[in-house]
């Protein structure tokens, strides 16, 4: 069977229905969109607005000691965070960095307070 003559009937019988049209068809016709928005929503949307919010807590929370990785892959020590810059040392040579507070993608706690 082939998807043409089915097609020709779904063509034939929305021209046999009335142009106005009911509340309950446009409904039914609405439904997977909205149903597929709803989806979008709760399974990409939210989860990453919550990844944002915990990420914007964790670094207003960040303090000098606790270890870092910017968002280029420089793992370091904060030596000195000012308004919107944080400072690390990394490496054997301890060579300070300056980054934006926004560069910043992970803080790992001291190791004092992954023992608490």
């Amino acid at each position: 069977m082939t998807l043409y003559p089915l097609l020709l009937e779904a063509a034939e019988t929305a021209a046999e229905q009335k142009p106005g049209g009911s509340i309950v068809s446009l409904l039914y016709t609405m439904l997977p969109f909205i149903l597929i928005v709803g989806v979008m929503y709760f399974f990409t949307i939210r989860p990453q607005k919550k990844r944002e919010k915990k990420l914007k807590e964790t670094i207003a929370s960040m303090r000098p000691g606790d270890k870092v990785m910017s968002i280029g892959g420089i793992v370091g020590r904060i030596a000195n965070i000012s308004d919107d810059e944080v400072t690390i040392y990394s490496g054997v040579a301890n060579t300070m960095l300056t980054f934006k507070k926004s560069a910043i993608s992970t803080v790992y706690p001291r190791a004092s307070d992954e023992a608490d």
